[in-house]
């Protein structure tokens, strides 16, 4: 499910821009929550101090307060891949808006030509970008690692680690913990302290599982029959 926030200090900006954010939603069949402010400093304090979590937000520039160009600057440490459409009436904003990796730019005088097609163009690009992905909240952010892009997740003390394209990412939780909560067929234990996800395992060789990344992990000899004859399961009905 998508999470929108719409941030316009015009209190009938913010209805009309929520109207069209839920047409384009109906359109494309995606399920969304919309949270709408007329504050920009209440959406702020939401996501640095409550870590509220959106995927696209639609954003005045010329508000009180926090402006949209000064809000979006503190927004995107804590979500780095955030989608920002920006509204304004003067264009020349456009230019400082390309420098904060904003989405989208749409000008309030061609608002209800421009806005659905950014809302619609931002919701498919989150849709390809996302697939599923695991969540990490801590304290200061939170953390979206995509499914296809995790090799393995092991055990560390009372943490998990988990190894992916963009690094190591740790979570104070069990990996049986960690498991449950991928719930998705293509992780599997090859031992006690390990799971490994199986799109990413190019042979088995030796009782070790070699990764595409050029990690070997090894395999349990009470894993081990039971790892083939799930890869074979799974390949047999994604091929």
């Amino acid at each position: 499910m998508l999470r929108i926030a719409i941030c316009d200090d015009d209190k009938e900006a913010v209805l009309s821009h929520k109207k069209i954010v839920e047409t384009c939603l109906a359109e494309n069949k995606s399920a969304g929550e919309i949270a709408v402010y007329t504050v920009s400093d209440n959406l702020l304090y939401d996501i640095t101090e409550d870590h509220f979590f959106y995927d696209l937000i639609l954003l005045d520039i010329e508000m009180p307060g926090n402006s949209g160009m000064e809000a979006a600057e503190k927004i995107k440490p804590f979500l780095p891949n955030v989608k920002i459409i920006f509204i304004t009436s003067h264009i020349e904003f456009a230019i400082d808006a390309f420098e904060l990796s904003i989405f989208r730019y749409v000008p309030k005088q061609d608002i209800h030509n421009r806005l659905p097609a950014a809302i619609r163009d931002a919701v498919k690009l989150i849709g390809l970008e996302e697939g599923k992905a695991y969540r990490i909240q801590t304290s200061s952010r939170l953390e979206k690692i995509p499914y296809k892009e995790i090799y393995y997740i092991e055990r560390d003390g009372k943490n998990a680690s988990i190894f992916a394209a963009r690094g190591v990412s740790k979570v104070r939780k069990s990996l049986q913990q960690v498991y449950k909560e991928l719930d998705a067929e293509e992780f599997i234990y090859i031992d006690r302290g390990c799971i490994v996800n199986m799109i990413h395992i190019m042979q088995i060789k030796e009782g070790m599982a070699v990764l595409k990344n050029g990690v070997s992990l090894p395999i349990s000899r009470t894993h081990l029959q039971e790892v083939k004859i799930q890869i074979n399961h799974y390949w047999g009905t994604h091929i």
